[in-house]
């Protein structure tokens, strides 16, 4: 561990899954309780394309993933608020359509390279000093949004006519809710990849769920759930040399694999019975 540490690289790797296995699990949950865990992997379709446009065009790929999941999230609220579409059917529509974006730009690009694999299966070698700063900065901002909001979020999760009744504004919230994934997302990709990211929202939350006795205790189960499974995925990383993102996968898997032999939980029981 101390030598894995004395690498400036995995420093800042790990500074950077540190912020990510905090901020994705905060998320994760509100969305898993909202039934809305597709929402991830369609946004980081929506990224995808970004990056590869950001690759095409020699420019931070980064800013592209943001952009691109940035209007992806306002489009999903839109086409969902509208009644034009049911969620999962706007969420369909632009995980296709960010995917197939992605495939035309990387075809344009003339096909794969190390950079856009770094991007897809996450890479602990290839963050730099301004994605640090880049995923520190978007992290303040995600953390500030739902230390600000947490009752409203509450609200909407468990019951949105309800909170609408109260005067909650519900349909800016839930755009608010969409761009916070968007930018978890974003934050993600460059340490589990673009095609791993929504299972780091999604797999410590229900590893959460089969224990947690009330809301905040699944809010706090799933982020340690998170951390442990990013410090040890990046050490097993380091040491093996295989991805990150799959490293990480796993052991979130296993975790949750140790929690399914547990009862389950009263608030488990409670969310499964709505369904």
């Amino acid at each position: 561990m101390f030598e894995m540490l004395s690498y400036g690289f995995m420093q800042r790797a790990l500074a950077a899954g540190l912020m990510i296995g905090i901020i994705a699990p905060i998320i994760g949950v509100f969305i898993v309780l909202r039934r809305l865990s597709l929402i991830a992997d369609t946004l980081s379709h929506v990224a995808l394309a970004g990056v590869a446009a950001g690759l095409l065009f020699r420019t931070y790929p980064v800013a592209g993933a943001l952009i691109a999941s940035l209007v992806g999230a306002v489009g999903i609220e839109r086409l969902r608020g509208s009644g034009r579409l049911f969620g999962e059917a706007a969420l369909a529509v632009f995980l296709s359509g960010g995917f197939a974006v992605a495939v035309v730009l990387i075809s344009l690009a003339r096909g794969f390279n190390t950079d856009l694999f770094s991007y897809l299966f996450g890479a602990i070698t290839v963050v730099s000093p301004v994605d640090l700063w880049v995923i520190f900065a978007l992290g303040l901002i995600v953390l500030a949004a739902v230390g600000i909001l947490h009752k409203e979020l509450f609200a909407i999760t468990f019951d949105e006519e309800a909170a609408r009744v109260q005067g909650v504004p519900v349909e800016t919230l839930n755009m608010l809710l969409t761009t916070l994934v968007a930018l978890t997302v974003v934050l993600a990709m460059r340490i589990v990849g673009i095609l791993l990211t929504s299972a780091l929202l999604v797999i410590p939350t229900i590893t959460a769920l089969r224990v947690a006795r009330n809301f905040r205790h699944t809010v706090w189960i799933a982020v340690l759930c998170s951390l442990v499974a990013v410090v040890a995925g990046m050490t097993v990383s380091f040491y093996l040399d295989i991805a990150a993102g799959g490293a990480i996968v796993l052991m979130a898997l296993l975790l949750f694999g140790v929690a399914s032999v547990i009862p389950r939980s009263r608030l488990a029981r409670q969310e499964h019975a709505t369904r």
